[in-house]
């Protein structure tokens, strides 16, 4: 099979935390929400639509989105919610095809070159797709349907809330062609201003550049971009990918100058951690500690262990001697532990990894 002849489905659910809320909570519908964060401190982890018009964004501080949207209300995240309506929207896309890779609670892949409906038209299983989690669970999605996961992923932003793109292989170069350069995967901030500066605006612009050029200014990356602006990305579909690191981390309401309530809250943190690892039957070697201070300047400490674990006593009492190593330059808004360094590869044996022919 070609690379041409995928049929790639992005699933990606219109502000999906946020709409959550407002579909459990009739009285937050039509307002502006925020889930996380406050008007005093932390981050903001999701926005409804009426909050992203007064430019609320996720990842944004509770402070500054409250001076951008004074009218906006702040909601706690209930992530036992937003993962049981996953798993309700997960169970529709194996309805389909068993290729799904999930991205996060909230987006995923789908490989239905093959599909278990014998469909030919993928754009319209994606109409069908977002008909049903929209009937079973109340809430919109938006989808991207092309040859191949970079592909499908740009055209599923191309049309939302509630809407959908298919890209054609004759399309692809033509879309991409137009497309601004800052909308390409990989492209972040520093890059994109990198590229301004050699003339690289748009998609044409950099399918223009030579290999040689590309591999001069950006090193290893340069094939990357050579080969996107192409539209070529053969990566495969790969259900339940294994996490790197397992972590959690806490934001406080009041800053801490003393290492004894820092302490009391690696408790909570690393019990957090160690359920995680155990329930994916996952352990680490590689432990590191996170602090970000009142000035938002982060220290990470690590150490990595000469065995795997997983416990919550061992986890805990390596936690908190690395915090006893670190000195504490200023007060502490944040902390988190994060292990890494995991014990997949000993597990790859119990995997069978599906071959594709391209």
């Amino acid at each position: 099979m070609t690379a041409t002849n995928r049929k790639i489905i992005h699933i990606d659910m219109d502000a999906f935390y946020a709409s959550v809320e407002q579909l459990d909570f009739p009285e937050l519908r039509n307002k502006p929400v925020a889930v996380g964060g406050s008007e005093e401190r932390g981050v903001i982890s999701a926005a409804s639509y009426e909050a992203r018009k007064f430019g609320v964004r996720s990842a944004m501080s509770g402070k500054l989105a409250i001076k951008k949207c004074p009218e906006l209300i702040f909601v706690k995240p209930r992530f036992g919610r937003y993962k049981e309506v996953s798993n309700q929207i997960r169970q529709i896309f194996l309805e389909y095809t068993d290729l799904v890779e999930p991205l996060s609670l909230d987006e995923a892949f789908l490989d239905v070159t093959v599909n278990k409906k014998g469909l030919k038209s993928a754009t319209l299983m994606a109409e069908e797709i977002r008909l049903k989690i929209f009937k079973t669970t109340g809430l919109t999605a938006s989808a991207g349907i092309s040859i191949n996961k970079f592909l499908a992923k740009i055209a599923s932003d191309y049309n939302k809330p509630n809407g959908q793109k298919t890209i054609r292989p004759e399309e692809i170069i033509p879309f991409l062609d137009s497309l601004e350069i800052k909308r390409f995967f990989g492209v972040g901030k520093k890059t994109c201003e990198k590229m301004y500066h050699l003339g690289i605006f748009t998609g044409k612009d950099l399918r223009q550049k030579t290999l040689d050029f590309l591999e001069n200014h950006f090193g290893n990356s340069g094939i990357h971009f050579y080969q996107l602006a192409r539209g070529i990305s053969n990566s495969a579909v790969v259900p339940n990918r294994l996490p790197k690191s397992i972590g959690a981390e806490r934001t406080f309401r009041e800053n801490f100058t003393s290492i004894i309530p820092l302490e009391e809250k690696l408790t909570d943190i690393c019990e957090e951690v160690s359920s995680r690892l155990q329930k994916r039957n996952l352990s680490g070697k590689t432990i590191t500690l996170k602090i970000k201070y009142s000035d938002f300047n982060l220290q990470t400490k690590s150490i990595t262990l000469p065995y795997y674990i997983s416990n919550f006593d061992l986890l805990l009492d390596t936690a908190l001697e690395l915090l006893q190593q670190s000195n504490l330059k200023t007060s502490v808004r944040l902390i988190g532990v994060q292990v890494s360094n995991l014990n997949i590869n000993q597990k790859k044996a119990g995997y069978v990894q599906l071959k594709f022919r391209f």
